[in-house]
């Protein structure tokens, strides 16, 4: 894959189909976990196929340090420069929260039950009591 491919890759989302919100309400623009991983693999199956896992996570990097500017502009001390373009924080998310899907996909691992493990283990350490699913 060539560099203009992954970075295409990386600002393209995937297109949402459904899911449900806090309240339970139906969503029908934002994918569930599984849904935007599924639609990252087909999106980058379609650009020509997977960097190796390393790669992937150089990419990661890459993308959070550009939301690291973002928000260290906006909320940090840093100025922005005065040709510079504001970039919105939830872009820059967004790419990192695709990079992320595309990594645990190249990893072979199921990001909805990471972020499960995750959040239970978040919330043994808080001393919250584990929400159901």
């Amino acid at each position: 894959m060539t560099d203009d491919t992954a970075h295409a890759a990386t600002n393209e989302g995937a297109q949402p189909t459904s899911s449900t919100d806090a309240a339970g309400a139906a969503d029908p623009i934002s994918p569930t976990l599984r849904e935007a991983q599924a639609a990252v693999d087909a999106s980058i199956l379609a650009l020509g196929g997977y960097w190796p896992p390393l790669a992937n996570l150089a990419r990661l990097f890459e993308e959070c340090g550009e939301l690291a500017r973002v928000v260290n502009q906006t909320a940090g001390p840093k100025l922005r420069k005065p040709d510079e373009t504001l970039v919105a924080a939830h872009e820059e998310l967004g790419d990192v929260l695709y990079v992320a899907l595309v990594l645990a996909n190249s990893l072979g691992v199921d990001a909805n039950a990471a972020l499960a493990d995750a959040l239970a283990k978040a919330q043994r350490r808080a001393g919250v009591a584990p929400t159901s699913n």
